[in-house]
């Protein structure tokens, strides 16, 4: 079941439910007023019937009968029970009589035997008790509203006089009631159940384009679609525009996917091609090894594949580098005396080159929040690019700025073209000098485990005049 039609079921049912409710409530108020108003015309009609039957007793010795031998007699028309003007005008649609003290009937309209209205014992009990009696029952095929009302005179009953109504007419008009109330709440559920429809296919149409946008995304793979809605900003407008945010997330993190799978696609043919090199050379010196070669160049040969599995080993540990701080691989954050590193660094640096100058002004008690170990390789790794890429003087600088540490590595060889600069953190990048040694990996290690340690590393050149990186970390309180 779609939520539509439970929206539209549910505001029906609520509907029809208080529809059933004010019914109810209608049908049960006209009942009791037309009860209440049925009563007090028997009630009046009573009293009246009441006052001319006193009047007629107070005459009785005009040959009226008496108290005493009225109930030996057959009961009277009112027209010779008494000349009072309440007996010749009673409403046609009441039914009068007139009983003695013991329920026998002493006068109504014909003066007939069979005239008698229902009294049961317990009514006649109360009316005897001197209390008034209200009862239901069947005359001539009809239901009637019976009142019975005691005359008292001398603080005894002389009279009762009863006064009914038939109820015919207020049951149909009930039963007419409770039937337009029946068909009007039907009609009234079935065009609200219309309307409701409708709305709520209005209401629901941005979810329906929703599920739509999805389900073309899920099959085509295209996460630049986004929902077209221009209604308020109630709840679906809110859920309509959190489902484009969210489209929006999802395309960049589906580029960014697309992008890290062709970062890697060129990482592998980049691997492959630089190990190719050396593994196509050392077949090539195996096969040249099973020949019967003089010693001389045999051990050239032996010399060249020393040379190729060194240039692999590197270039293995280089990529195991890479992976274990792509993997995330946790550095120590210490404070680390950045003199005595970069202090050990350039000596180290200076026996690659002896003939070279390496500068180091670095001030003492200089400490970095870092990894010791990262930060010597990351130092070791910018020195040997620039022994590399250059031919004269290094200098490696170190100062305080702010609450970071600006570290320094100047050389002044050709500089690299501004071309090149947004590359040379690329893994394999090595421009168009292919002749220095290299596998274009140092630059991308060292800022993978510069960033590891919460710092930054930066790239300024300029051609003809050299190349500075600069890294800067936070400073150890």
């Amino acid at each position: 079941m779609s939520i539509r039609l439970r929206f539209t079921l549910l505001y029906t049912f609520i509907l029809a439910l208080t529809l059933t409710i004010f019914g109810f409530a209608l049908y049960t108020v006209q009942a009791r007023d037309t009860l209440t108003s049925l009563k007090q015309d028997l009630s009046l009609g009573a009293s009246k019937l009441a006052e001319a039957t006193l009047k007629t007793d107070s005459h009785s010795s005009d040959g009226q009968p008496t108290p005493d031998d009225k109930h030996t007699r057959p009961p009277l028309p009112f027209d010779e029970f008494s000349k009072d003007q309440a007996f010749q005008t009673f409403p046609e649609r009441e039914i009068a009589r007139v009983l003695d003290p013991q329920g026998n009937l002493v006068a109504s309209p014909f003066g007939r035997e069979g005239d008698a209205l229902p009294l049961s014992e317990e009514g006649l009990q109360a009316l005897q008790d001197q209390q008034d009696w209200w009862e239901t029952g069947t005359v001539s095929g009809e239901q009637m509203l019976i009142y019975s009302h005691p005359i008292i005179v001398d603080n005894e009953v002389a009279y009762i006089t009863q006064v009914a109504r038939s109820l015919t007419e207020r049951d149909r008009t009930l039963q007419s009631l409770a039937t337009t109330l029946l068909i009007a709440g039907l009609l009234t559920a079935l065009v609200a159940f219309g309307i409701g429809w409708l709305f709520s296919g209005f209401t629901f149409n941005p979810i329906h384009r929703i599920t739509q946008t999805a389900q073309k995304i899920g099959d085509e793979r295209d996460f630049t679609r986004r929902v077209n809605y221009t209604g308020p900003q109630d709840e679906v407008g809110q859920l309509a525009n959190t489902f484009n945010s969210m489209l929006s997330r999802l395309q960049d993190a589906f580029q960014k996917v697309e992008q890290s799978l062709e970062m890697q696609r060129n990482f592998v043919a980049d691997v492959s091609h630089e190990l190719r090199t050396p593994l196509t050379t050392l077949r090539g010196n195996l096969g040249l090894m099973r020949r019967n070669l003089p010693p001389e160049e045999q051990a050239d040969i032996l010399s060249d594949m020393v040379d190729e599995s060194d240039r692999l080993i590197r270039l293995v540990n280089d990529l195991l580098l890479l992976a274990r701080t792509d993997a995330g691989r946790s550095l120590a954050k210490e404070s680390v005396d950045i003199s005595s590193v970069l202090e050990e660094t350039c000596r180290q640096a200076r026996q690659l080159d002896p003939q070279r100058q390496i500068n180091l002004d670095v001030p003492p008690a200089l400490n970095i929040l870092g990894d010791r170990d990262a930060l010597k390789q990351v130092a070791l790794i910018l020195l040997d690019n620039a022994l590399k890429h250059s031919t004269g003087n290094i200098n490696v600088t170190a100062k305080p700025n702010g609450k970071r540490v600006e570290i320094r590595v100047q050389d002044f060889g050709e500089g690299i073209p501004t071309e090149k600069l947004d590359h040379v953190f690329d893994r394999f990048y090595r421009g168009d000098d292919a002749t220095i040694p290299g596998f274009g990996l140092g630059l991308p290690i060292a800022k993978t485990l510069v960033e590891a340690q919460g710092g930054q590393i930066t790239l300024e050149s300029e051609l003809g005049k050299g190349s500075i990186v600069i890294l800067h970390y936070q400073i150890a309180a």
